[in-house]
């Protein structure tokens, strides 16, 4: 007997629909997708660019800069709350009885990011002075340096735990003013609503991108960072202060670090002391994607995994942070020198 066609499964059930990976996507779905993937990429971006710049100058990957990221959005939520009413040294704690004068406002939120990142970056000096310093005169191996990195973080972090708990913060809901939780608009008879906050975080991302590229193009700083990145032997003796160079490369680096976990905590609030380290490794992911070296190749690579996150359909977004490292594996078997990326040269 020929069985049927249609009709329901045996004992009366409807056969269940196979799971789809969401290929056909309506335009609202696009742009919302779009606006998300930009948002976080161009965090991705800012971040793995402190981790571009220090490769581009000593050749070496500072595993400290997670560290540094986790760091940054303490400091900002302390100058906005100062508040840590759970665990640690600090419990307890009121900074500011009447509230704090860097919250409620863009600009004065924009001042404590800043004060926030800046020290950050300052921090960041430190470390280059105790964990690099120490290593490069003694001309030690560049794995020495990244070991070197990797217990400095571990001490930060065990350090912040120590101070304030192992607990989340998220700031407060009007700490850049009093705006609309989202924007919406329509797209065709759909509603897209866009956070405010990811606007927020992709505008900041943008105007930081471009300034940190009129820097290095433009101006004498760059220029001699760039001149002590392509041979720091004749940028010396062209009189230029390596030493210098070398400090100033490392605030930048930590200033960019303390602004991405500003801005990543705003969205997603402080996930305890530990939660720089995935954006470590996804930072790290972003400059081999890109191309090691490559500022342009960074900017590239936050974006384009950024987006292909955001892409991921919601039936499997338990599985999008495994999406960095799987297109960086495909990228470096097509591509080993990355998107943008030289090819290395080898001298025989």
């Amino acid at each position: 007997m020929r069985r049927p066609s249609g009709g329901s499964a045996p004992g009366g059930r409807s056969p269940r629909a196979a799971p789809t990976l969401g290929v056909a996507m309506e335009p609202s779905q696009l742009i919302q997708n779009l606006v998300n993937g930009l948002a976080i990429g161009s965090v991705y971006a800012i971040f793995a660019l402190g981790y571009t710049l220090i490769f581009s100058i000593l050749g070496i990957i500072n595993f400290a800069q997670g560290a540094v990221f986790t760091l940054g959005a303490y400091l900002t939520y302390t100058l906005v709350s100062g508040q840590f009413e759970n665990n640690g040294l600090l419990k307890g704690i009121n900074l500011f009885p009447d509230g704090s004068p860097l919250a409620g406002n863009p600009w004065a939120f924009g001042l404590a990011t800043l004060l926030g990142s800046a020290l950050a970056g300052l921090i960041a000096v430190v470390i280059e002075r105790l964990a690099f310093r120490p290593m490069r005169a003694r001309g030690a191996e560049p794995l020495l340096a990244l070991v070197s990195s990797l217990g400095v973080a571990l001490v930060i972090v065990n350090l912040i735990q120590l101070l304030v708990g192992a607990e989340s913060y998220s700031f407060p809901a009007n700490a850049y003013g009093e705006f609309p939780p989202a924007l919406t608009f329509h797209v065709g008879d759909k509603v897209v609503a866009v956070r405010t906050v990811q606007l927020v975080i992709f505008a900041v991302s943008m105007v930081m991108l471009g300034i940190l590229g009129y820097v290095i193009g433009r101006t004498k700083i760059g220029k001699a960072l760039r001149a002590v990145a392509e041979n720091p032997g004749t940028a010396s003796l062209l009189g230029i202060s390596v030493d210098r160079y070398v400090l100033i490369t490392f605030f930048l680096s930590g200033f960019l670090g303390g602004l991405a976990g500003t801005l990543v905590s705003l969205a997603f609030g402080i996930g305890g002391p530990y939660f720089g380290q995935a954006f470590g490794l996804k930072g790290l992911a972003v400059i081999v994607l890109g191309g090691l070296g490559s500022i342009p190749g960074a900017v590239l690579g936050g974006l384009v995994i950024g987006l292909a996150e955001a892409f991921v359909p919601a039936d499997y977004s338990a599985y999008k942070d495994a999406v960095a490292f799987a297109l960086l594996f495909i990228v470096l078997l097509l591509r080993p020198q990355g998107l943008l990326g030289k090819a290395q040269v080898q001298k025989v």
